[in-house]
This record gives C-alpha cells, structure tokens and sequence, in this order.
C-alpha cells in the first residue's frame, strides 16, 4: 500500500487530500484500489514553536527539558527583536536537503543505536566518534548513496546532516569513513541482537517464524584480495562478474533479523544448517518455525533438521506433485484459503510429515498462456529450420543440433512436451525435422498449471494457514529488492574481505531502518510504501536566510545569517503530524557579519 496526493481546484483555489491505495491483480493487469480517503487538508500547524537546541527531544520523539519548563513559569516572554532591514539585499543561501536524513536520523535514535554504539566503542583519540561515523554511513545508504566516496564528496555537503550532527564538512572524507567501517565490523552481533529487543519491544515481535532466503551482489572490479570473491549463478544477471552470497533472516513484518556472508560460489542448499545453527546458538530454539524457499533445501537438510527438533515449512519441487496425482484430480477436500486460491491437506505416517496442496486458477490461465506461447514459438523456429533443410540438405549435423537447441534453450517448458528427429537422406545428410507432441507429458504439464506443494512437520491442521505462513517469505524476497534496487547493495566496489562485510552491514542496519520505518507508517495508518514518503519528504529543506540590517548604533549595516527549516506544505504537514515527527520551528542564529 502507499500514499497518493490528489489535488483538486475550484473556484480558483487549490485543495488537497491523500488517500491510500493498494496495487491488486485483475484480469485486465495489475490496477490500483483505494483502501481509505484520509480527507481534506486544511494545513494542520505544529503548536509547539521548538528551536534547533531541542533537536535530540525532537528526533527521539519526547518533550523537551521539564525542568527549563518549570524555571519559566510566571516569565513574560522574551520581547521581539526588531530591526531595519533592506528589503532589496535579503537573500536565501545554503540550500540543503533536510527531510529525508532528518527522517533516518529519527529512526537511528529511536532504535537507541547510537547509545548502543557509543557503549559499544571504546573511547580513543578519535577526532570524530565512531559511533558518528557509524550513523553517517548508515544514513548514507538510508538515502541510496552507493559508496563511501560520493558520500563525502557531494553528498554529505548536499545535506543537513552537518548542522543536525554538529560534524564539520571538511572533517568528512573518504578515507575516515572507511575507518568507521573498519570500526564497524566486529560489534555485527551485538547490532543484530539490539534491533531483535527493539524489534520486540516497538512492534511486539514473537519470532515464532523466521523466512530464510539467499540473495547474491556482485563486485565491480577483480576483487582478488576478497576470500569469498566467486564466480557462481547470479540474480543479477552478471554472471562475468564475481560475487558474494548473502542469507538474510527476516520475520513475518519484514524486519531483518540476522545475516551471514557466503562465498560466491556456495550451492543455496548448503547454507541452511550453518543459518539455523548459528541463529540457535545466539537466539535459543524453542518455539520456531522455518519457511524456506524450495530452492534452498535438500531431504538432507530436513532430515538434519528433524535431527534437532526443529519445525520447518518448505516448498518442494514440482517433481514431487506427480507422487500427489490422485489428490490433485479429486474434488473432495479442498477448502478456499484467499479469494482465488485452494488448498488441501495431505497427512502422511512418515515421520510425522504433512502436505498442503495449493492450486490457483489464474496461476493456472497464466501457466497455459505461457506454455502455448512457447510452443507457438518453438514450432514456428522449428518449422523455419524444417523448410530450410528440406530446400538445402545440410551435412553438417552437429549444426543443425546447435540450430535446434538454440531455441530449445529459449523455450525451455515447450522443449519438453516435443520431440525433434532430424531425418536424413540417402547421403547422411539432414533433410528435414520430425516434430511430435509427447502426449503423456504434455497432459501432465496441463494438469499441474497452477498448481503446487508445501511440506512440513508442523502439527497445525489448517491448511490455509500453513499456506499463509508460507506466503510470508514475499518479505524475504522484497527485503531484497529494496536492499538491491533502494538501497543500492549492489554493485560493490570494494575488495577486501572486511570491508566488503562491512559494507553489507552498513546496507543491513539501513534496511532495518526502512523495514521500521513501514511498520512506523502502518501503525499510523499511512500504509506501507515508505518509498512513496521518502518522495514526499524530498522537498523539505534547510535553508540560510540572510538579512541586511541597520543597528542603532552610528548607523551600521550588518548582516545577520539565520539557519531555519522551510515550512512544509499543509500536505506534508499532515504527514509528519501523523508520524509525530515534530520539526525545529525557531530559526538558529549563524552569525552577524559586518558590511
């Protein structure tokens, strides 16, 4: 779900409401729904005029100072400040982005990671915190910069942060930063067990279930001082570049949990028991259920789990619906888990296994459109190499074999259903192709359309819930994506072993920002798209108004520099009311210059 503004103009005035809107599946393609109308703005203002002092109670969401409060009870407000101003020299400077850092500074305080931080580093003769400079590489990937160098040459300076952090710009560099991800490094565990309290206590996560999954990034270079450095299959389509594995824990919400590095190479099925392995030895293992992709297991690694007492929901290959033949065909038994989608129960006596059997009609209209447009395809291929040989007898076999597989790899699911004989003439030449339908196969591809099978050891008898669980490991694949595609994971420059762990790191605490920052916006009901809101938080910005003025004193004209946050529009006023993100309202004094 996300956030849609709508403007609507009448009379000559301009209105504007925000409604929120889902994304659903119809026959005629995805199209958006809208859940809720949140109304007409009519420019909500923050009560409470707060200055740029009171910036720690304003980022972590508490009243400022009681104490000051009560010492000024009973005291006339301060007398306003007037002076001649020449209206024809007043000027706006140092533009700078505020309303996203400013988000992700609030989020990293509210998660008390910089009080983590600052206990967890040892106090030295560092110029700048390491616990700072933790936040600003964080807040750096928060806001999708994709290294450390444009972080500290254009970035940061683009940014409020040196006014909200108190760090100097020229105190910022690229070879600073990579100390702090140096420094980074070894407090992983202790960062992964903080966020899982904070997760806790914020959300009230159980970690009844955990989703596994592994993703890969790839580097941008050789990366020959990298151990785990390794060509392997990858899912960014760069198979000429080595990569690196990563196997994310994440909970139902989407929260990330834990993660480990593998080598770029590492076969997904391997991976399993060291995850659950380590995530036992830190986390305990009673009360836990597993849900894994298919890919990612073996029947060794669910006998290994059934070893040690562990509770696992998988999907399993499609291979295994042929053993489920009889059950698919039956009409008895099956009950409607969502609107569109059926399951059925399968009890085994095999160590206390059970199946759920899900079909979908439209998965399955999907599946036959696909398949028929692959035959089409590959017949058509097919007979233009058939009418090419019989035109032209070829007597080189083996290219016609490469011809023929060239678009059997292309075509893979029609490949299946069809046989192709190459017929030969007289003279051993190929004269022709001999194209038949394998019937048995290709009435079993028809029947399976739409179709799949879940395994697990869970005691639950109700399949459209084992379903739902499962369904759960979109989170999984979607903390990828904004890992990947907002975050900018990928691709990596760096090429050391630590510091490529380092920066995944640095692209985990983000995420886990990102993933608050959604439950954040679902409990205020502003759906789930903090995409949409980051967007929206763009146009806010600081900004130095610099007024030319004249004193009284022998008529001398200075000018005095003030450090304010642009007054968002009432549309975004709204927003951050609802967030109970509060901004510094009271301009900053910089400083008075003579003139």
């Amino acid at each position: 779900m996300f956030l849609r503004r709508h403007r609507k103009h009448v009379r000559g005035e301009t209105y504007e409401y925000w409604s929120l809107v889902k994304t659903i599946r119809t026959a005629r393609g995805p199209r958006h729904q809208i859940v809720a109308r949140l109304g007409k703005l009519d420019g909500a203002e923050i009560t409470t005029a707060r200055s740029w002092q009171d910036l720690d109670a304003l980022l972590e969401g508490r009243q400022p100072n009681r104490q000051l409060e009560l010492l000024s009870v009973g005291r006339q407000p301060p007398a306003a400040c007037w002076r001649e101003v020449d209206v024809s020299g007043v000027r706006v400077e140092r533009l700078r982005q505020f309303g996203r850092v400013y988000l992700g500074l609030a989020l990293w305080r509210r998660l008390g990671l910089h009080t983590l931080l600052k206990e967890l580093f040892e106090p030295g003769q560092e110029e700048i915190g390491w616990e700072v400079l933790a936040c600003v590489l964080s807040l750096g990937r928060f806001c999708a910069q994709p290294s450390e160098l444009s972080l500290a040459e254009r970035w940061y300076n683009d940014t409020a942060l040196e006014d909200l952090l108190g760090v100097p710009l020229e105190k910022i560099n690229e070879s600073r930063l990579y100390r702090g991800l140096d420094a980074l490094l070894p407090h992983k565990d202790a960062l992964c067990q903080h966020l899982l309290g904070k997760y806790r206590d914020w959300f009230g996560v159980r970690y009844e279930f955990l989703l596994y999954d592994v993703t890969s990034t790839y580097f941008e270079g050789l990366a020959e001082k990298n151990k785990k450095a390794a060509h392997g299959y990858s899912r960014d389509k760069r198979p000429d570049c080595r990569q690196v594995c990563i196997g994310l824990v994440v909970t139902p919400e989407g929260l990330p949990v834990a993660y480990e590095v593998f080598a770029g190479n590492r076969n997904d099925v391997t991976t399993l028991e060291e995850i659950v392995r380590l995530m036992e030895e830190k986390y305990g293992q009673a009360g836990r259920v597993w849900v894994v992709d298919r890919g990612m297991v073996s029947e060794e690694n669910l006998e290994w789990l059934r070893k040690r007492g562990a509770t696992y929901l998988v999907g399993t290959p499609r291979s295994q619906l042929k053993a489920h033949e009889a059950a698919l065909l039956e009409k008895a038994g099956w009950q409607e888990a969502c609107p569109g989608l059926e399951v059925k129960l399968l009890t085994t006596d095999e160590g206390g296994e059970q199946f759920i059997l899900c079909r979908s009609p439209d998965r399955k209209a999907k599946e036959a459109a696909m398949l028929q447009r692959q035959l089409d395809r590959l017949q058509s291929q097919l007979g233009k190499i058939h009418a090419s040989l019989q035109a032209k007898p070829e007597r080189d076999l083996e290219k016609v074999g490469r011809r023929i597989g060239r678009w059997q790899g292309k075509n893979p699911a029609a490949a299946r259903v069809l046989s192709v004989t190459v017929e030969k003439n007289a003279r051993g030449r190929a004269r022709g192709l001999s194209i038949t339908e394998r019937t048995e196969k290709l009435e079993w591809a028809r029947l399976i359309h739409g179709a799949y099978l879940l395994r697990t050891n869970h005691p639950g008898e109700d399949p459209a819930q084992l379903w739902r669980w499962y369904m759960q490991l979109t989170q999984a694949e979607s903390a990828f994506r904004t890992g990947k595609s907002d975050l900018h994971l990928r691709p990596v420059f760096h090429q050391k072993t630590e510091r490529v762990e380092a920066h995944i790191l640095v692209s985990f605490l983000s995420l886990a920002l990102w993933r608050v920052l959604e439950q954040w916006m679902r409990a205020k009901g502003l759906g789930d798209c903090a995409r949409q809101l980051l967007l929206e938080l763009d146009e806010l910005r600081s900004l130095d108004v610099v007024l030319p003025v004249r004193t009284s004193e022998a008529a001398e004209r200075t000018e005095l520099r003030l450090r304010m946050v642009a007054r968002p529009e009432p549309a975004l006023a709204m927003l951050l009311e609802r967030l109970g993100l509060e901004l510094p309202q009271r301009p900053k004094f910089v400083e008075r210059l003579k003139m």
